[in-house]
């Protein structure tokens, strides 16, 4: 795909987030794999809603700025996904959407396996969620955290944060996102509440046909 489609398709996403209410404001961020091994990636303070394609923070194969506006202070996290994901990364997205960041402050939802087993869908786009735990916005150490997992999880939650997701493309990154917020909307919508969810043999039928890694 060349850049300037890429560009479009990324501030086209992105609006679509923050006009469906996924993100607000100014948060979020968002970024993608060119062509050339470079990086364009959502400039600092920016609002989804009104993404310019020609201001993006272009980033070149080398991790060097070389045209557009400031970065978003997440680069630290996004890095760490490029880097440990390898070509299974080409999009990372980072939202602060409200149900996913309240999932991750109930004391009974499992660090390491968030999102219950209540539809097959999540775990086709996002096998199991991680939750990492509350770092300041723009630390470092949040993208150190996500090193630490090795490249074995495409989509955690940061503790009283948001989700950030990655995935082969923009779109299935951005799909995988809403597919995120939409089971832990499911969760808080059962929360209390009797409820089927799938059995063991029904998650390994579904990891065997679509080759999911858990």
């Amino acid at each position: 795909m060349s850049d300037t489609r890429l560009r479009d398709e990324i501030c086209t996403l992105a609006r679509s987030l923050y006009e469906r209410g996924y993100t607000h404001g100014s948060t979020g961020n968002i970024s993608a794999r060119t062509e050339s091994g470079g990086l364009l990636v959502s400039p600092t303070g920016t609002s989804f809603g009104r993404l310019d394609p020609a201001r993006l923070s272009h980033f070149d194969a080398d991790g060097v700025l070389v045209d557009g506006d400031k970065p978003t202070k997440e680069m630290p996290l996004h890095m760490a996904f490029y880097d440990t994901r390898g070509t299974r990364a080409g999009a990372v997205v980072h939202l602060h959407s409200h149900y996913s960041v309240a999932l991750s402050m109930l004391p009974e939802t499992d660090p390491n396996d968030a999102l219950p087993p209540v539809t097959p869908y999540s775990l086709m786009k996002l096998g199991r969620v991680k939750i990492l735990p509350y770092f300041q916005p723009g630390d470092k150490a949040m993208g150190d955290a996500i090193r630490d997992l090795d490249g074995q999880r495409s989509a955690v939650i940061l503790a009283n944060h948001g989700p950030v997701v990655t995935a082969g493309s923009v779109e299935n990154a951005v799909y995988a996102m809403e597919e995120l917020e939409e089971t832990a909307r499911l969760v808080f919508t059962l929360h209390g509440r009797p409820h089927h969810q799938l059995t063991p043999v029904q998650i390994a039928r579904l990891v065997e046909t679509f080759d999911i890694d858990l």
